[in-house]
């Protein structure tokens, strides 16, 4: 008798490298959907709570984790023998990790992406990090994304994601593993498009951020929303996404969660910006990384490469270096235009 595919997921061995908010949250999305997951943290201490005590309470303070969880600092022992491989690390620091893992992670291991950004100098999407440092087929190569607030899928919120990958067997497996009663993933075989609303979302909420900082309302933060999905779309569209996916779970479920929450740290990095504090004061006052700053830069360069105009990400730079006051941000938004386009 051929065995069903939730026996296949039990004897799987599921691997989460990252024990940050969104690493941890989506390991337990993991275990709770009925997978075995070791989890790699870079701490000792940390693998250790999380183990023992089932508690992450650096970056998920009073949230209980499964039972069947367990983590380890040594990135050997969580490989070996892996066979989904879930990575959630910054993604400025994905090659360096890579590069730690690439000899550890098993042949036939599939790897997925947890994460919202761009390779600074590179310019390449994390699937592209990953393609490209570990030598593999895009075909065992998935990207998770989606509106996914880390605090409140912790919390058992119902939400939903999107897996993504050129192989659709490849998503499906995924698809299958990371959901549960208060997760569900859907699936698409556009990579770009699912990439790419994942980070230029949060160039949006950067900006949604400095004006809610600034003390502008909703009707400017609506018509940033609006404008940011054209721009959002006509960047991917002229990478090769399809513009269906950025109106979908992985572009404006995305945005409308991230650019409404204050649980979002692109979000919170634009309020601290809006409220006068500098690029460098926002980048040490944060706990984790908040990706849509990283991201700018690299993604205004594929932009000019494409010809394609982004005015949001243009200003969200000025912005960030200083040449252009967080209160002068929305005013250009909203009503300069050489030429009137439509709503």
């Amino acid at each position: 008798m051929s065995s069903s595919p939730k026996d296949a997921q039990r004897s799987a061995k599921i691997v989460v490298l990252g024990a940050g908010s969104w690493g941890t949250t989506f390991a337990k999305v993991l275990a709770d959907g009925g997978s075995p997951v070791t989890m790699w943290a870079r701490r000792a201490e940390l693998a250790t709570e999380i183990t023992i005590s089932k508690r992450n309470s650096d970056y998920l303070p009073g949230i209980n984790l499964p039972r069947s969880l367990r983590a380890s600092a040594k990135l050997d022992e969580v490989l070996d023998g892996a066979t989904q491989v879930y990575i959630s690390v910054p993604s400025q620091s994905l090659r360096a990790n890579l590069e730690q893992a690439a000899a550890l992670i098993p042949d036939e291991a599939i790897v997925v992406s947890l994460m919202k950004g761009v390779e600074r100098g590179s310019g390449l999407r994390m699937s592209q990090v990953i393609e490209q440092t570990l030598g593999i087929e895009p075909d065992r190569i998935a990207v998770a994304s989606g509106p996914n607030l880390a605090l409140e899928i912790a919390k058992e919120q119902p939400t939903a994601a999107v897996v993504s990958s050129s192989n659709l067997e490849t998503a499906h497996i995924v698809a299958l593993t990371a959901s549960n009663s208060y997760f569900r993933s859907f699936v698409n075989t556009d990579v770009i498009g699912t990439e790419f609303g994942g980070v230029l979302k949060n160039l949006v909420a950067v900006a949604i951020g400095i004006v809610d900082g600034v003390g502008y309302g909703e009707n400017t933060k609506a018509s940033i929303v609006t404008r940011g999905l054209a721009e959002m779309t006509d960047f991917a569209v002229a990478y090769g996404a399809r513009p269906e996916t950025l109106a979908g779970l992985a572009g404006l479920g995305d945005l409308i969660a991230t650019c409404e929450s204050p649980l979002s740290r692109n979000n919170t990095a634009g309020r601290l910006l809006g409220q006068g504090y500098t690029f460098s004061d926002v980048v040490n006052s944060m706990q984790q990384t908040a990706e849509g700053l990283a991201s700018v830069t690299p993604i205004l360069e594929l932009a000019a490469a494409r010809g394609v105009s982004m005015p949001i990400a243009e200003q969200v730079q000025q912005v960030l270096q200083g040449t252009l006051a967080p209160r002068d941000l929305a005013p250009h938004l909203t009503t300069d235009s050489d030429t009137p386009q439509g709503e």
